[in-house]
């Protein structure tokens, strides 16, 4: 099928005036016309109906235009995809003030000329993500597929980084006075991690950390967001919770909140970026680059079994 076809056909619809499609084409009306007759004689029906004004869609017109409209969006996309610096690169990020949102904007405010869209999908399954990915929606995203089979061929993930822990408590808390802790100090002590979604990469660290150091994780209530939480946390004598060093939080300085590092070993959470196995956006390159000068770890690390897998 032609594109250029359909690309007439999308555009005389949306315009109603075959003059005007041939315009913001750059081509003549009548090549515009020949071509949306190629069309219907390919597909076997009539897509428009003549009249006074211009052009008005047909009952099969009307079913064909959202299709055509796919075929001109991903021959568009077939087409950026190669072209060196034509669009932005769109990268999924689990939060904008998580770690992966901070080292991104690290590497943007030393590389400003890069073309750099951030997003979140706000999605807690994988497979969601990686959905996106194959379809083109997005560039890249920072997410772990566990299970090395269920990412699709056409795909590749690699490790990013990793993301040591700390523990968040209030000054009230029995914990609050420790410039480090190890994780047998953490047994016994309410670690509140709102939004550990079924299904999700996170729910499957937290439960081999949970086993691996006995510790007591609660992910009891409804996920209110952070603000919620950072209020509990300055108010409350017995809960702390996890975030990472990387991740960037903002409360009230009467709130007198700590971040303590965990060490021996140091807590980390492993994270991947997910991109195409071919053609992959051509300004991924530098940010992989980038992850390579981030600082290393301790060399007392505990990872998920899935760590080493992309």
């Amino acid at each position: 099928m032609d594109t250029e076809a359909v690309r007439s056909f999308v555009r005389a619809a949306e315009l109603g005036q075959l003059r005007h499609a041939a315009d913001e084409l750059g081509v003549t009306q009548q090549a515009v016309s020949k071509r949306i007759a190629t069309l219907e004689r390919e597909v076997g029906v009539r897509l428009f109906t003549r009249t006074a004004r211009g052009v008005e869609l047909t009952l099969d017109g009307q079913a064909f235009l959202p299709h055509a409209r796919s075929i001109v969006t991903g021959a568009e996309r077939a087409i950026s995809a190669v072209r060196p610096g034509s669009r932005a690169l769109r990268i999924d990020v689990l939060g904008l003030r998580s770690a992966q949102a901070v080292v991104l904007h690290d590497y943007w405010r030393s590389h400003p000329e890069t073309n750099l869209d951030v997003v979140t999908l706000r999605v807690n399954d994988p497979r969601v993500a990686v959905a996106a990915v194959e379809a083109g929606d997005i560039d890249a995203s920072f997410r772990t597929v566990t299970d090395p089979a269920a990412l699709p061929r056409e795909l590749r993930m690699i490790h990013a980084f990793h993301s040591p822990l700390e523990l968040l408590v209030g000054p009230r808390h029995p914990l609050a006075a420790a410039r480090t802790l190890t994780p047998p100090q953490l047994r016994r002590h309410r670690i509140w991690v709102p939004g550990i979604a079924p299904r999700s990469e996170w729910a499957e660290f937290y439960d081999q950390l949970t086993t691996e150091f006995d510790l007591r994780v609660d992910a009891a209530g409804p996920n209110f967001g952070n603000e919620v939480l950072l209020d509990a946390l300055a108010d409350s004598a017995d809960v702390a919770t996890l975030v990472g060093a990387r991740d960037r939080y903002i409360w009230p300085t009467s709130y007198d909140l700590r971040r303590i590092p965990i060490v021996n070993p140091t807590l980390a959470y492993p994270l991947s970026l997910i991109f195409p196995r071919t053609n992959p956006h051509p300004g991924l390159r530098a940010i992989i680059d980038h992850f390579g000068t981030l600082p290393p770890l301790p060399e007392e690390v505990w990872l998920p079994t899935w760590a080493g897998i992309s």
